[in-house]
């Protein structure tokens, strides 16, 4: 059977460009559609960095204008990615980082390089590469929120679009002055169309226009249905009800696989997890932590934000001390937060180490060595780290929202059934909650064997993949289905 072909679009797909979850989404979804049945291809802007990383490159599109300047899309493969990236240098070919400058402020032509993307992704939708015409387009946050924006508004060719809403926190929204120089018509600027508080919202333009929209978790989805999640949405996906659903992210479980991950100081299985205090005790060293395989490690790996909580993290601190615990961080963010990292590991020496930035190989190596991981987000669409944290049996302390709520089981009596509890949750999402959480994992850390039986329960779950693709193909074959394809 042919396989069916599916175009993808994102602003980032890992390994070519990474920010957080949406590059790692983008980059480990279209390999695991090809065994549903999909061939995908995967449209992305040309970094520097990612065009390096392209071999044997083959021009299938040129645009000798494009928002100030030629513009071509080169054709390839990096791993397992069929890649289609845009190279228009006025618009990507630079330093910094890839929605903000060196200075961290977001590039001020920002509307104008994901118009781009979007445009061009619809003339590739509507068969402008030879030998490649996309039965179902799949976008990805707002940066590809006008992808279904051209396809309505141009006319032609329309295949099924899917949007993706990977956090709405980030919304994508620009003056309705430009909408001419966007290239949509005046009737783009309605309530079902692009038009949101008087401006134009990318974001809102895929939620409104696409065919179906998801989030990235199963609670996610009916999260932002309420005022407290829908950041100004609620309203528009209460109306769309019908077309929202949540599909729960997986990680890529060959990239993170403690039987095999060079990061780690000893490989380890669910059968070996005694290797895993050689972690630990690598770690400690790693971030100048007292060498104390009694202590409870507990592990932060995230961007250091409000919306992750850092801040509750900081207030709990004592708590964790207090109970015997050492803190080991790794992450970057708000200047305040990484300050308030700093003056805790200064007044803690040999109890908090942190590493203020960002280390892939620690960030392996945290999973691996950490007894539990916090993450005590205050919003949450699905969360990654958490999956790691089950992978290599670092029980996660996670706040019940989204993702998190989906992922981790809560450790309580029910622990006693072979399959259940997997780590510990909390609500609501305040210090003195988070407090409580580590006082319980604290009271398990002291019973070895329940302890010992949660990881091998967390390690058991499945957190690869393989169900998400499938989830996502029996939505492709549904729309296809619903248009007689």
């Amino acid at each position: 059977m042919t396989a069916t072909p599916v175009l993808s679009v994102a602003s980032e797909a890992f390994p070519l460009a990474k920010t957080g979850g949406l590059g790692d989404v983008a980059g480990a979804l279209p390999p695991a559609l090809s065994a549903e049945g999909f061939a995908v291809r995967t449209l992305m802007p040309a970094y520097p960095e990612a065009l390096g990383m392209l071999r044997d490159a083959q021009p299938v599109l040129s645009r000798p204008s494009l928002f100030g300047g030629a513009a071509r899309v080169l054709a390839g493969r990096v791993g397992d990615l069929d890649v289609l990236l845009l190279d228009a240098p006025h618009l990507f070919g630079r330093g910094g980082g890839l929605y903000v400058d060196t200075a961290g402020k977001e590039w001020p032509d920002n509307a104008q390089r994901f118009a781009a993307l979007s445009q061009v992704a619809a003339d590739l939708a509507q068969g402008a590469a030879p030998g490649f015409l996309p039965e179902v387009v799949h976008a990805h946050d707002w940066q590809a929120g006008l992808l279904p924006a051209y396809l309505r508004y141009r006319g032609g060719r329309r295949p099924a679009t899917v949007f993706t809403a990977h956090n709405l926190s980030f919304q994508g929204q620009f003056p309705a002055a430009l909408l001419p120089a966007l290239g949509l018509p005046p009737e783009a600027m309605a309530i079902d169309g692009i038009e949101y508080f008087g401006g134009i919202g990318y974001l809102k333009a895929g939620l409104a226009i696409a065919d179906h929209i998801t989030t990235v978790s199963p609670r996610y989805a009916m999260e932002i249905r309420t005022p407290e999640f829908g950041m100004g949405l609620e309203g528009l996906l209460a109306h769309r009800a019908a077309v929202l659903s949540g599909i729960l992210n997986g990680i890529d479980t060959g990239l993170w696989n403690p039987q095999a991950d060079a990061a780690l100081a000893a490989r380890f299985s669910a059968e070996t997890l005694a290797r895993r205090a050689e972690n630990k005790a690598a770690l400690q060293v790693r971030l100048g932590l007292a060498q104390d395989p009694r202590a409870l490690l507990f592990g932060v790996v995230s961007r250091l934000t409000w919306q992750k909580g850092t801040d509750l993290l900081l207030a709990a601190l004592p708590e964790m001390l207090r109970v015997g615990g050492q803190l080991a961080l790794v992450g970057s963010g708000e200047a305040e937060l990484e300050a308030g990292v700093r003056a805790a590991q200064a007044a803690n020496p040999g109890r908090v180490g942190a590493v203020v930035g960002f280390d892939e190989n620690l960030a392996h190596l945290m999973q691996g060595g950490v007894d539990a991981l916090l993450v005590p987000s205050r919003f949450e669409p699905c969360g990654l780290t958490q999956l790691c944290a089950l992978r290599y049996g670092a029980l996660p302390i996670v706040s019940r929202v989204g993702g998190l709520a989906d992922t981790v089981s809560d450790a309580n009596e029910m622990d006693l059934v072979p399959t259940a509890g997997n780590g510990f949750q909390f609500g609501p999402v305040t210090r003195e909650a988070l407090a409580i959480a580590i006082e319980r994992a604290a009271a398990v850390w002291h019973e070895p064997e329940r302890w010992r039986r949660l990881q091998r329960h967390a390690m058991a779950a499945d957190v690869s993949w393989r169900k998400p693709a499938r989830a996502y193909a029996a939505l492709f074959r549904s729309l296809l289905a619903a248009r007689g394809g």
